[in-house]
């Protein structure tokens, strides 16, 4: 076992380290939450990494995306999470699709967990659709702006959150399409309405968002280190 992978592997057992170097995770959406769950699922020595989204590095991404650098603004998400990926365990398999995930998509790939990092209700939507036409476990974000207390983080299935106002609009349309259950995480804090601007900024900050995609990583890890 790599040196770089020794404390985690005492940690987990040899068994789980062979299996997330086995295991393909898809993470939809590169920014504040999805680039916290890429690195953690690289630190962890998860061997192929599917890496989507179709923007590219802005200055105002600066505060709470992990991608997000001086050295890296204009580029496209995709391309700076993939080296960093490769950057941190070159023996890596990652693919870089630089998409707008919607119902249209069509993508050549079959990983064994998806992690929705996705901002629009609809491209969640057709994502959850994607993964269940293929038989493939996931889990998603819910609200990550307009909250500043990481307290408050939760993990739950989506029929049964609350408070969060992300999560009751994919909640109404996970039942209106017939979607099955799944894990979510979400914020029982109220939002801060006096934190979005005109423009749909909304305020966000890394604690919130960072502990979003780091709880969807380790969701993702027990799953493939249980079930695979």
């Amino acid at each position: 076992m790599a040196e770089k992978f020794k404390r985690i592997t005492a940690l987990l057992g040899d068994a789980a380290i062979e299996k997330l170097q086995k295991s393909t995770v898809m993470v939809v959406g590169c920014g504040a939450v999805g680039s916290f769950a890429i690195e953690a699922l690289a630190r962890s020595g998860v061997g192929h990494i599917v890496v989507v989204d179709f923007d590219v590095v802005e200055e105002s991404n600066i505060n709470r995306q992990i991608f997000a650098l001086t050295s890296t603004i204009g580029q496209p998400k995709v391309d700076v999470a993939a080296a960093r990926i490769r950057d941190i365990n070159p023996d890596a398999d990652v693919v870089a699709i630089n998409a707008f995930f919607d119902e249209k998509t069509e993508m050549d790939v079959q990983p064994d967990f998806v992690i929705d990092a996705i901002d629009t209700v609809e491209s969640k939507i057709a994502l959850y659709k994607w993964c269940v036409a293929r038989n493939i476990p996931f889990a998603a974000s819910m609200g990550a702006a307009l909250k500043s207390n990481p307290e408050q983080i939760r993990v739950g299935c989506i029929s049964k959150t609350t408070v969060c106002p992300l999560a009751a609009r994919v909640r109404k349309m996970v039942r209106e399409t017939g979607l099955p259950d799944f894990p979510v995480v979400y914020s029982t804090e109220e939002p801060d309405k006096a934190a979005a601007t005109p423009g749909r900024v909304f305020g966000s900050i890394i604690t919130v968002t960072g502990a979003f995609g780091l709880r969807l990583a380790d969701i993702a890890i027990k799953y493939l280190c249980t079930n695979l």
